[in-house]
């Protein structure tokens, strides 16, 4: 199956949607509380590396089909995937029959899915790992299967019977932003009134942008994330453009992130063809200052040990699950050097510093410890440990003093903080 890019398919089917945009600011009320997500969910999501390969017959190890979710979900136990955190075993597009049943009911392909989702979910839910599945708001989803406009009830009650844990709710094929918020909301309340506890992913900020900004007040109250910039490319062009982004429009989605909900810069890449060790570092440590949801897309089965030794990194994720639930920021950039900062909890903070210079050898870069956590960080002192790219105890700092740590281009030092004082307290327990 040809696909075009899915934000380019939406483009063409809100061509006409300005017309509806005063219908956005209608007010909703609070409709999700399904008490899930209270930190960033992990998983892993079949999109970027497997995209919407039906070919079972040419490439059976590779095509959207039971065959791949039932090794994923052993691997995921196996190798110690689920041990790390990441509980959520997600099918993406491409999973259903081209027609609905004779009840209106969505069905899984037969030929690629013979045993149906629910056998599937029995199974992801012996290995006490969770199931995630995909759907769209739209008339069809991005590539062309059965949308869930009209059936929002159906489907949701459909996913809960079968067992499904995550529903990943794209955008494709909306005709006016009133059709796009109506069915994003509309689901969410679907799902609640199933009484299942399921995640819900949503795309809904993706494509408001390109018309309107979208109101993220609204959108957390029926949300559990939210995708805001285009899909991942396995490329360090793509990852360097979310980043941007994000700290481009960070004053409007920072403030929106917390337990509940969270802004999602969409898939990890680690572990396939498109970024260099030092990018992958770049990528696992700003997903955790960014408090983002940890969604693998690579194959488990072919992973490098470096790449499954950083997507396991215990400390790292331990950054990204922080309970205080506050996501991070870009602090400053300069000379082609961004430093990023998150409050932890126990008065810690976590701080990137990312070199974006892709021609070169390692810099140096200085940081003034005053300038860190808002000059709270380390006032009087902090412990003071690298991370990434490789655990390091770097000792304890004066606020006065400044750090002096080099970067390999397109990486990353990821740095803890710890307050002294804090340290102290807990020492003397």
């Amino acid at each position: 199956m040809n696909l075009m890019s899915r934000v380019t398919r939406l483009g063409c089917a809100l061509a006409f949607c300005c017309l509806a945009l005063v219908l956005w600011g209608v007010p909703g009320t609070r409709a999700l509380n399904n008490g899930l997500a209270m930190t960033p969910t992990m998983g892993w999501l079949h999109w970027e590396r497997f995209m919407c390969n039906v070919n079972c017959q040419e490439e059976p190890d590779s095509c959207i089909s039971e065959k791949l979710f039932l090794q994923m979900a052993d691997l995921m136990v196996s190798d110690g995937w689920k041990d790390a955190g990441y509980q959520y075993l997600c099918i993406d597009d491409c999973w259903m029959a081209p027609q609905r049943d004779s009840k209106g009911r969505l069905q899984a392909d037969s030929n690629r899915f013979p045993n149906g989702i629910r056998h599937l979910a029995d199974f992801v839910h012996s290995k006490g790992l969770k199931l995630g599945i995909y759907a769209d708001a739209g008339n069809k989803t991005c590539a062309g299967y059965p949308g869930s406009y009209g059936y929002y009830d159906i489907d949701a009650k459909t996913f809960a019977d079968w067992g499904v844990d995550l529903l990943k709710f794209d955008g494709c094929y909306c005709d006016s932003v009133k059709h796009l918020a109506d069915g994003y909301k509309q689901m969410s309340l679907a799902l609640n009134r199933t009484g299942r506890s399921i995640v819900y992913s949503c795309e809904w900020p993706l494509y408001a942008w390109p018309f309107v900004k979208p109101n993220y007040t609204e959108i957390r109250q029926y949300c559990n994330h939210w995708r805001n910039s285009a899909d991942i490319y396995d490329s360090w062009q793509s990852v360097r453009s979310i980043l941007d982004w994000t700290s481009s429009n960070q004053e409007s989605v920072v403030p929106a992130a917390g337990p509940g909900g969270w802004n999602d810069p969409d898939m990890l890449v680690i572990g396939n063809f498109g970024l260099s060790q030092d990018q992958q570092v770049t990528q696992m440590a700003l997903w955790a200052i960014m408090a983002a949801p940890l969604f693998m897309s690579n194959d488990l089965r072919h992973i490098s040990p470096e790449a499954k030794g950083l997507l396991q990194n215990k400390d790292v994720i331990a950054i990204n699950q922080d309970p205080l639930g506050k996501q991070g920021y870009r602090l400053r950039k300069n000379d082609n050097f961004e430093v990023w900062e998150r409050p932890l909890s126990n008065l810690a903070w976590a701080v990137a510093v990312v070199n974006l210079q892709d021609i070169g050898g390692p810099r140096y870069y200085t940081i003034p410890i005053a300038s860190l956590g808002k000059g709270l960080a380390c006032n009087p002192a902090c412990l003071i440990t690298q991370l990434l790219p490789v655990k390091t105890k770097l000792g304890f700092y004066e606020w006065t003093k400044s750090l002096k740590t080099q970067i390999n281009p397109t990486g990353t030092v990821l740095l803890r903080l710890e307050s002294a004082s804090k340290i102290a307290s807990k020492s003397s327990l």
